[in-house]
């Protein structure tokens, strides 16, 4: 079932005006809260848009914090069990309490910049096409220069809206979205079903793969502002990156035809490139070490089917996910 476009500024004018009808709620799926979070739900209560509910399934009861429920009475917590998490479904569980105009997921450790966070991801829902708008992830003071690099290749400076016809520019990075923040209109993820019940990784993406193919436009705003990075050993580059390789194993239909090396070697030269103008070549080394482990990951994920069940619970850093192949 295909949700029909609506021109929001048709019935409600300029943003200015029907960014404060618009009704938005926040999905948060945690595991082992830690303070970091508390500071995400403070910045998100702070926010100029206020949220009308923010919905959090939790993961285990026995490590929750119970300080947060007290925060604001806008704040619901859900508590599930590890074997019942999956990256799509506790989204899904989550979004099945909401009836507002907006769908904002995020993560447990992507902490908003400032308060405009949500107005400015509102921004870019008044187009009739866009149906998801995901925004830009800034390092954290400990980020690695490598890692604080890299993010920055992936979340530029400059917003932009993707649709089918940048795929034969963009490839693989006109799907791109992440949940770390990523807003959606609830009619169009609701009529579509809302992301698959059952995936590895990369729900996300498999769903604005989905989007863009049935003519609806995804949106990157550079001005909606969070931190989130993380400073992976290679082991755990590959163990993310076999994850992501399964996923899209899993899924021919989007994948099959487009390619994710080709943007991979661009991000490694540009990297490189970088680094030697910079001054700084030996940060070359953990680059070409960590795009090794990274490629073998993926590669591995690919051609998962050719493993034996117990190489693959090596390599997967979701074994949640095979439990039912155990």
């Amino acid at each position: 079932m295909e949700a029909s476009f609506i021109n929001i500024e048709k019935f409600y004018g300029t943003y200015e005006k029907w960014r404060n009808i618009m009704k938005v709620d926040i999905v948060i799926p945690t595991y082992h809260p830690d303070q970091r979070f508390v500071k995400t739900i403070e910045m998100l209560l702070k926010q100029q848009i206020q949220p009308e509910h923010i919905w959090i399934v939790n993961t285990e009861e026995k490590f929750w914090i119970q300080e947060i429920e007290h925060m604001s009475p806008k704040i619901h917590v859900t508590h599930i069990k590890k074997e019942a998490f999956d990256h799509g479904a506790t989204r899904n569980l989550g979004a099945s309490y909401s009836k507002a105009d907006i769908l904002l997921f995020m993560t447990q450790d992507a902490v908003p910049a400032d308060g405009n966070l949500i107005g400015n991801m509102l921004k870019y829902m008044g187009k009739e096409k866009t149906a998801t708008v995901y925004g830009r992830q800034l390092p954290n003071k400990d980020c690695s220069q490598l890692e604080k690099y890299t993010r920055s290749f992936n979340y530029g400076e400059k917003s932009k809206v993707k649709s089918i016809k940048d795929l034969d520019k963009m490839g693989i990075k006109t799907y791109f979205c992440s949940n770390v923040c990523a807003a959606y209109k609830r009619d169009i993820f609701v009529a579509r079903n809302g992301f698959i019940n059952k995936t590895i990784f990369n729900e996300d993406m498999i769903y604005c793969a989905g989007i863009i193919q049935a003519g609806y436009s995804v949106a990157y705003a550079a001005d909606a502002l969070v931190y989130h990075s993380h400073n992976y050993t290679p082991m755990e580059q590959l163990k993310r990156n076999f994850d992501l390789g399964v996923s899209q194993a899993d899924h021919p239909e989007i994948f099959e035809n487009v390619s994710s090396e080709n943007e991979g070697v661009k991000m490694v030269k540009d990297t490189a490139i970088h680094f030697l103008k910079a001054g700084k070549p030996w940060i070359i080394i953990s680059l070409v070490i960590q795009s090794a482990f990274k490629l073998t990951g993926y590669k591995l994920g690919k051609n998962y089917q050719k493993l034996s069940k117990k190489t693959i619970f090596r390599l997967t850093s979701n074994k949640a996910y095979w439990k039912e192949e155990e």
